[in-house]
């Protein structure tokens, strides 16, 4: 007997699920998902392995590990110059997904809106309404994604309590420039809202450096910043976040995170303490790496003749496949998968206003040399593959 709950309902299965089915299904070069196919580095995992041996294995204090929200304190402070308290201003859970949920439980009442900005992470819309709220939709447009000042301000009513931002963005790569956080901190203090900052991707970058948006007028007192492990150290299933923001706001995170999760594993909260203190060379070469692979990937879609919309920061690039004429974003990742052997998602997945999707796909660039070649190498069939189809 199926007795999904209805606010759940339309959700369903994951695209990430999917897309993994079928690459296995067709032996497919997965560039789906965005987890890396390599370890993160040594020292984070012996610190894990360290706790494990010195017994750390019980219950950790319910707000996190007085070393880690210490850590997330003291990298707070040096990407932003902003001191918070760490012992009243932070809450770790199990990942930056678990933040996001617990953040919607603690602020929403029925009925309450939440802009959401088009596309965006698929959990988002679940989260609002698991907590009975209701999801306002802006759409940002290909190639740019920039927020525009007047679609935000037509979505906001008297029922709106929250603004979901996820900067650098996913599925894009757009990080906000200034036009665009001062167009969010000026709705924000001009509607009272609580921002939610997803910047999970904080640390890639590949031009200007990423400002988080608590660094905005106005903004430190109403924001909550979410970040997490796994991006910034590629460690995806550790399964370790934080909320960083104002103290009765991480009261309220708080209050709901106690009755989810009640806490993350304690052996991999003193891992991410140590990550989180890496010397600035780790983060400098950990960037270095990624803009290589990015250009990687991006060379061989142009020569498949794909048009990469190549990010500004994360993981993932977004590329046109409007030349081949395909029916949607789906009829082309499935083709992609099936006779291309690569794996892709289609982005309609994180659009309610899927058309606008049509005619992309993302790619994940998170993955080995080896990985990135072989995709490339099987892009080049994809010129001929398409014209054969009927």
């Amino acid at each position: 007997m199926t007795r999904v709950n209805s606010r759940l309902r339309p959700f369903g299965a994951t695209i990430f699920a999917e897309m993994t089915r079928l690459a296995l299904a067709h032996n497919a070069v997965n560039l789906g998902q965005g987890a890396p196919d390599f370890d993160g580095p040594e020292f984070v995992k012996e610190a894990a392995i360290r706790a494990i041996r010195d017994g750390r294995g019980q219950y950790a204090r319910m707000t996190g590990l007085p070393e880690l929200t210490s850590a997330i304190a003291e990298r707070f402070h040096k990407t932003t110059a902003i001191t918070i308290a760490a012992d009243e201003q932070t809450v770790v859970t199990c990942g930056c997904t678990e933040a996001i949920v617990d953040a919607m439980l603690a602020l929403l009442e029925p009925g309450d809106e939440v802009i959401l900005f088009e596309p965006f992470y698929d959990s988002y819309p679940a989260a609002v309404a698991m907590a009975g709220g209701v999801a306002k939709i802006v759409t940002l447009h290909a190639p740019h994604f920039r927020i525009e000042a007047a679609s935000l301000e037509a979505a906001i009513t008297t029922k709106t309590k929250v603004m979901l931002v996820n900067t650098p963005h996913n599925p894009s790569g757009h990080m906000l420039d200034a036009e665009e956080r001062r167009t969010i901190a000026r709705v924000a203090n001009a509607h009272d809202l609580v921002v939610l900052s997803d910047e999970v991707y904080e640390e890639l970058f590949y031009a200007q450096p990423h400002q988080s948006l608590a660094m905005e007028d106005g903004l430190v007192e109403r924001t909550v910043v979410l970040s997490s492990l796994g991006k910034s150290f590629s460690f995806t299933g550790w399964k370790v976040g934080w909320a960083i923001g104002p103290a009765p706001i991480i009261s309220a995170i708080r209050a709901a995170h106690q009755f989810t999760t009640f806490c993350a594993p304690t052996p991999l909260q003193v891992a991410a303490a140590a990550a989180l203190r890496a010397p600035e060379t780790y983060f400098t070469a950990f960037r270095a790496e990624y803009k290589r692979r990015r250009d990687l990937l991006a060379e061989g879609l142009r020569a498949s003749g794909l048009t990469p919309i190549v990010p500004e920061g994360s993981y993932f690039i977004l590329a046109d496949h409007s030349k081949y004429a395909f029916e949607d974003d789906f009829a082309f990742c499935r083709f992609l998968v099936e006779k291309v052997g690569i794996a892709a998602i289609p982005p309609g997945a994180f659009y309610k206003n899927k058309q606008h999707a049509r005619t992309l796909a993302r790619f994940a660039f998170c993955k080995r040399d080896e990985t990135l070649h072989a995709a490339n190498e099987r892009l080049r069939s994809l010129p001929e593959l398409a014209a054969q189809r009927t």
